[in-house]
């Protein structure tokens, strides 16, 4: 507990599944955390009373990424609440809706600019925020390591291209102490995985098969190596992927 006061923090999509979980956690160990929406206004205000109610802080921003303009109006909405920043955690991200044979130009485009030119660009800028001896977490995802789900091709794409930005970050900010690391997680149970896995007895033995563990993660599973890795403890871990599969690709 408070092994991170005094820090502050933002988790982009920090509203709901695991980006809510990781906000919650950081917030758990004593940082002043910005949660990040889309456009689920509601979601994110209720995750900032949640961590309220528990005696934390926190604090809303809203702004659509993917968009000409997302990364410096987020940071103008973060510098109205806040005084700098210690850990950035790149979550916010969509998938992909149609497969290699139909998916349209339009729709590629919309899974790289918000899964990996949003997260390029806003740690671009926000590193001018970022204190040294910070932190960069960005979510990525098993599907970049391991074609086990080839319809989402563009979404594997836009994560393979996340993992090749975070091993080049962490040299050019390694001199300045701040590590930079993507978390990959495989099926979590969270509500973008509702519509075809709660509730399909099926679905949800074959996602727990593919675990080593034989369950289905759960977002603090997620957001605890998130955790590790935003504190002292994470400080010589640095340019990873880290694994969050619960085994899924041994």
């Amino acid at each position: 507990m408070g092994v991170l006061k005094g820090k502050t923090a933002l988790v982009t999509g920090g509203s709901r599944g695991i980006g809510r979980a990781v906000a919650e956690r950081l917030a758990r160990d004593g940082a002043r955390v910005g949660v990040h929406y889309g456009s689920n206004e509601g979601a994110a205000k209720e995750t900032v009373a949640t961590i309220l109610a528990a005696g934390g802080d926190a604090f809303a921003i809203g702004q659509e990424l993917g968009v000409p303009g997302d990364a410096e109006a987020l940071w103008a909405a973060f510098d109205a609440h806040a005084d700098g920043l210690d850990i950035l955690v790149n979550n916010a991200g969509i998938g992909a809706s149609a497969p290699f044979s139909s998916i349209s130009e339009e729709e590629y485009e919309r899974i790289f600019a918000v899964n990996t030119k949003a997260p390029f660009f806003l740690s671009r800028l926000g590193v001018e925020r970022l204190r040294d001896g910070g932190r960069i977490v960005n979510v990525s995802t098993g599907l970049s390591h391991a074609a086990v789900m080839p319809e989402l091709i563009a979404y594997a794409m836009s994560k393979s291209a996340l993992d090749t930005f975070t091993r080049y970050l962490s040299k050019v900010l390694g001199p300045r102490g701040i590590t930079v690391n993507a978390v990959a997680p495989g099926i979590v149970d969270t509500d973008i995985n509702a519509g075809w896995l709660r509730g399909n007895e099926e679905a949800w033995a074959g996602a727990a098969a593919m675990s080593a563990l034989g369950k289905v993660g759960e977002p603090a599973d997620i957001a605890d190596v998130v955790a590790f890795l935003a504190s002292h403890d994470g400080r010589w871990v640095t340019g990873q992927w880290i694994d969050a599969t619960g085994g899924s690709l041994a």
